[in-house]
């Protein structure tokens, strides 16, 4: 029996268990305060895209003053870097670049207080180009849209003044009660702006899902403007999982950009000295195509477009690097550029 029991086979050790595998990353989150700050500048946009020339009353005009004159500028900026984000999130090159960073903890971790730190860190991820694509494409259509009003009322003030213009008899009246128009349009401007909780919900979802908005697929290199920069920077921390409601004082953050509120706020100066001045109704209708319209137009092609840089007479300037930008991005760029020389000019 002994010798029997020496040759027998042992038993095998037992495999030892596989490792757990790793928890899953976690789900893109965008919280709703951002939804609803972009909401307003969807809606105020969208409204203000329904001014138009050929005004038949002069109460007409007047209403397309509190329309043009009826947002505060810090809420209508940070709601453009906020409606940028979720556009960005729209694109799956861009959130499934960030998303490889999100399997590992610590490297999300990592890649968080990057963010945070220096937005600009979120341009130099993958993808970045097809993500700021989506936001130059759909916020340069805005600019485009509020340029061509601006033109068309614009020509109207001048349209108005002929004689062969049955409007001409009220247009060259002077404005009865002018201080009160004035400011109306001053509170309009300081009145805080309220979100459409309908509108809301449909950015908050396509935020969340990566789908839902009517996008069209485009790539835009950098230089990116601080604006831009900006809602990358948000649409990062949303695809690492980051974003979400406990995230709110660094979202919240990511959306001020003094630049973009500066204009809107010299806009708005602009606008009340124009009424200010203003007499007759077809002065009126010159400040609506030129402080409503063309400043929304040029405000909104700045936070896209990238100033150019210039070469010191010094330098022996070679090739430029190429920038791709959209055609719309293109056009919204003329577009800021003859808007800015045109105030400058005409005071």
């Amino acid at each position: 029996m002994a010798v029997l029991s020496a040759c027998a086979t042992p038993e095998p050790e037992p495999a030892p268990a596989p490792a757990p595998p790793p928890p899953p990353p976690p789900a893109v989150s965008l919280n709703e305060g951002v939804a609803e700050a972009a909401a307003i500048y969807v809606a105020f946009m969208r409204d203000a895209a329904t001014i138009e020339a050929g005004f038949p009353t002069a109460e007409s005009i007047q209403a397309a003053i509190r329309k043009g004159a009826a947002y505060e500028p810090a809420q209508l900026s940070r709601g453009m870097i906020a409606y940028g984000s979720i556009l960005a999130l729209q694109s799956p090159e861009f959130v499934q670049g960030v998303r490889t960073y999100a399997v590992d903890p610590a490297v999300r971790q990592e890649m968080v207080s990057r963010i945070i730190a220096d937005p600009a860190y979120a341009a130099t991820l993958p993808g970045a180009d097809a993500a700021a694509g989506l936001i130059v494409e759909a916020i340069g259509h805005d600019a485009a849209a509020m340029l061509a009003i601006a033109d068309a009322v614009e020509e109207d003030a001048y349209t108005i003044q002929g004689r062969s213009d049955p409007r001409r008899r009220w247009a060259t009246v002077h404005i009865a009660d002018r201080d009160t128009r004035l400011q109306g349009a001053k509170a309009l401007s300081a009145v805080q702006m309220l979100p459409s909780a309908e509108e809301s919900a449909k950015l908050f979802a396509a935020a969340n899902s990566g789908s839902g908005l009517a996008v069209t697929p485009a790539h835009s290199g950098p230089p990116y403007t601080p604006a831009v920069v900006r809602s990358l920077a948000l649409a990062a921390l949303a695809a690492l999982g980051a974003g979400g409601e406990e995230a709110r004082a660094n979202t919240e953050a990511l959306t001020v950009e003094q630049n973009s509120e500066f204009c809107l706020n010299m806009s708005k100066l602009m606008l009340f000295q124009c009424l200010a001045a203003s007499r007759p109704s077809y002065e009126d209708i010159f400040c609506v195509g030129r402080h409503i319209a063309r400043d929304l137009a040029t405000c909104t092609a700045q936070n896209i477009t990238p100033a150019p840089i210039a070469t010191p007479a010094t330098e022996v300037a070679g090739p430029a690097p190429a920038v791709v930008q959209t055609p719309v991005a293109a056009g919204a760029a003329a577009a800021s550029a003859s808007a800015t020389a045109s105030l400058n000019s005409d005071g």
